[in-house]
Parts: C-alpha cells; sequence; structure tokens
C-alpha cells in the first residue's frame, strides 16, 4: 500500500511541476499608444499630471503634457490613474525555484565550490507561477541569480513575459556571484562547529577563492600567448570579463567583518564590486564611498541580527545608506526566495516609514537597480528612448491597498490573472454557493 501511494504521490508532484502557467505571453502592437490623461511618475523627472505617454515599437517616444498623439494610435484613458516604471528587483531566484519544499523544482545552484561558467537565465523557467503572480504586484523586472558555492556563476537581467528564457532576458552575464564566508565564528543553536572548525573552514574558501582568481589570471595569460595550444576551459573563460572589470562580482555579505573583507579582496584583485545583503553596511559608509561600492539591499522586513541591535535596525538601513551617500537599491525576496518577490514594494514602504524619503524608497526599486545593474539605458524610468515597461495603478504602489489595472513590458500588455486571482474566485464562488444553499 505505501508502495502505491508513493508512486502516486511522485507521479502527482511530477504533474504538478511541469504543468504550465495558462498566462499567455503579450503580443506586440504595430501601431501607437498613447496612456492618456495619467498621473506619470517619470522617477528620473518631475511628476507629470494629466500627461500623456505615447509609446511605439515597444519604446516610449514622447512623455508629457503637451504630446501629440498620431490619428491610428490606441488610446488608453488613465484618467484618475497613475503611471509608473516597472519596478525592479535587484537580487532573486524567480523562475529557477518554484516550490523550496520541493527539490524537483530548485534550479538555482550547482554542485561545487565554483562554477563561474554557470548561467542563471538559461535555467529559467518562463511557466513559473511565480512569474505572474511577481508582475501583478507591479513588479516586472529582476536579477535572477544563482546560488552554491563559493562562485555561484553569473546572474542575467529577465523581464517577466515571454515564451522562453530568450524572450525573458534584457540582458545577460550582469554579475558574477560570490557567497562570501563568515570572518568570525558564529555560536548559536544553529552552530553544528566549533569556532576552530568554523575559522578552518573560512580560511580554506578564502584559500579557494584566491587560488581561482589566479588560476584565472594564468589562464588569460597563457590565451595571449600567440599560437598557444591552450585548451579552452569555460570556467576560467567566464572569469575574463571580471579580470577586465566589465563584469562586477556580486559579493553577498552580511557583516562588518565580511563586507571589509570583500572590499579589500575586491581591490586586490582589481574587480569591481557590488555588495548584496549589507545589513551592517551602514558602517562601512566610509569605506564604501571611497571604492564607489554600490549595495543591493537583501530585504527590509527582517530580524535584527544581534541582541543588542534595536528592533527596527534593518529598517532603517535604506535611510542610512541614503545619508550616508551611498549607492543602494532595495531588494524584497531575500530569505523567503522567489514567492516573495510580490512583496518587493512593501520593502521599500517599510523603509520610507524609516527615514528614506519616499521620492528615494521609491527609486531603490525602480532607477537605482536599473543604474547599479548596468540596464538604465533601458528601463527603471519613464523617459525618451526607454523600454514601454510600467505600469498603471489607482494608487501608490508603496501601498497595500493599491491594485495594478494594466502592466506593459516593451509595449506589450501582460496579463494579469495569475494563480492567487484564479483560487480567490474559485473559493468566492464556493461561499456564494454555501450562502444560496444557507
Amino acid at each position: 500500500m505505501s508502495s502505491v501511494l508513493s508512486v502516486s504521490l511522485y507521479f502527482f508532484l511530477l504533474v504538478s511541476t511541469v504543468t504550465a502557467a495558462p498566462e499567455i505571453p503579450g503580443e506586440a502592437v504595430k501601431q501607437p499608444m498613447a496612456i492618456v490623461g495619467g498621473t506619470i511618475h517619470t522617477v528620473s523627472g518631475k511628476t507629470i499630471e494629466n500627461g500623456t505617454l505615447l509609446v511605439r515599437n515597444g519604446k516610449i517616444v514622447a512623455v508629457g503634457k503637451k504630446v501629440k498623439v498620431p490619428a491610428k494610435a490606441i488610446t488608453i484613458d488613465a484618467n484618475g490613474k497613475s503611471v509608473y516604471p516597472g519596478l525592479f528587483d535587484a537580487y532573486t531566484d524567480i523562475g529557477l525555484v518554484e516550490i523550496n519544499a520541493v527539490r524537483a523544482t530548485r534550479d538555482q545552484s550547482e554542485v561545487g565550490q565554483i562554477n563561474p561558467s554557470v548561467k542563471s537565465w538559461v535555467s529559467v523557467n518562463p511557466d513559473s507561477e511565480i512569474i505572474p503572480v511577481t508582475r501583478s504586484n507591479g513588479v516586472l523586472l529582476a536579477l535572477t541569480a544563482p546560488a552554491g558555492g563559493l562562485i555561484s556563476g553569473k546572474s542575467g537581467v529577465i523581464q517577466l513575459d515571454g515564451w522562453t528564457f530568450e524572450d525573458l532576458t534584457m540582458k545577460q552575464g550582469v554579475g558574477m556571484h560570490v557567497d562570501w564566508p563568515n570572518m568570525s565564528p558564529v555560536i548559536d543553536w544553529e552552530s553544528d562547529k566549533s569556532a576552530k572548525d568554523q575559522m578552518e573552514a573560512r580560511d580554506k574558501a578564502l584559500q579557494t577563492l584566491r587560488r581561482a582568481f589566479d588560476d584565472a589570471r594564468a589562464y588569460q595569460k597563457a590565451q595571449t600567448v600567440q599560437d598557444s595550444a591552450h585548451a579552452r576551459d569555460a570556467r576560467w573563460e567566464a572569469m575574463l570579463p571580471v579580470l577586465d572589470r566589465s563584469l562586477p562580482l556580486i559579493v553577498e555579505a552580511e557583516d562588518m567583518q565580511q563586507i571589509q573583507a570583500a572590499v579589500a579582496f575586491a581591490e586586490q584583485q582589481n574587480a569591481k564590486l557590488i555588495i548584496y545583503g549589507g545589513y551592517d553596511a551602514p558602517l562601512c559608509s566610509e569605506l564604501l564611498k571611497k571604492h564607489d561600492v554600490p549595495v543591493i539591499i537583501g530585504g527590509v522586513y527582517r530580524l535584527p541580527r544581534r541582541r543588542s541591535d534595536h528592533y527596527d535596525t534593518p529598517f532603517t538601513v535604506p535611510a542610512r545608506l541614503h545619508e550616508a551617500g551611498i549607492k543602494f537599491c532595495i531588494s524584497g525576496s531575500g530569505r523567503f526566495g522567489a514567492s516573495a518577490v510580490r512583496n518587493l514594494p512593501y520593502h521599500a514602504a517599510m523603509a520610507a516609514a524609516f527615514g528614506l524619503p519616499q521620492e528615494e524608497a521609491l527609486k531603490s526599486i525602480t532607477l537605482y537597480p536599473a543604474e547599479i545593474l548596468g540596464v538604465a539605458n533601458r528601463v527603471g524610468s519613464l523617459k525618451k528612448g526607454k523600454d514601454a515597461t510600467f505600469f498603471i495603478t489607482d494608487g501608490d504602489p508603496l501601498e497595500t491597498p493599491t491594485q495594478v489595472e494594466a502592466a506593459y513590458i516593451q509595449g506589450r500588455e501582460i496579463d494579469l490573472s495569475d494563480r492567487h486571482k484564479r483560487l480567490w474566485n474559485k473559493y468566492k464562488e464556493k461561499y456564494r454557493r454555501q450562502r444560496e444553499r444557507d
């Protein structure tokens, strides 16, 4: 009997994980499209009341109060509504993880410690049920990042609509991801290693990391030799853009010692650096500012890391970085993974409630991630020449009652139905029928 149940469970999980989301990707519109009468939040410039946003061939061609709308344009009345650029989560595993508790749906990591040749965007599942749920809340762009090991691989920026991973991918090879080891021992109820063992593991990890860079440089030198018969190695080929500073290291580091060590390592290796996590980044503000290191804050909704910290310490990280003049943006996935990316605007809202100016809060999930990740020429604000990636709401997206009424990626209207809404409609009907019976 137990074997029958096991087989049944296996096929249930198999079918549930391969079933595609029913939402159909948006279709390109050939004729011009004008969003008329709404409040346009350009983010990079002034907010335009009763403005017009004109789109042609997936690009914004004009934005302002006095925009001439072509006679054959599709006109969308946004009177009383607000128009915002697509929200952008700068660090997620969206498309790589479906259900954290089901191993077969997790494809964010590879075996081994050194995997620079991993390309996260290639593994993105365009039929993930999480993608429609996420974009229903205005999050239309995300960095999808690999995990595992010391050097996890390269990430890509994706837009949350398309038939294939090629359709979704906006920019390949955005950063090389490194999980920085703890610099001091952690002794708590979760620890299963002694302080000595932890320090030995730390030293071994740092030695492995340095050796990887040394091997990559040796490979780079060997490849420059004329008529070289040196065999190609995909791992070290992937490291070459890091060595010439065209590809930044995105290092996961939370506490002050980790951040200081990562900055020192990047300087030693002459590599560009972005810090992800950054809980203690305000304590390293002078160092980060000196070396022009931006920070991707790994969630605002989280607990203090130390018993001595104030309850609101994680909530004030964005405000303190802003006051210190450090480049930063906010990520909303944190330790809850892809299913929590939809809550990105509320992380920014919490930061605004604890000292970050509201305009900066909005920029921290639109323009700033685009600038830090090198795609601000295409997304992040509503400006002539950029992609027509935006959404229309009935209010401020940082407020939970606000509803996203329409969304567009490169001018294509996006289907805003999703699994959550289907379940809501299903059980609303259930209770309606129950009331009729009663």
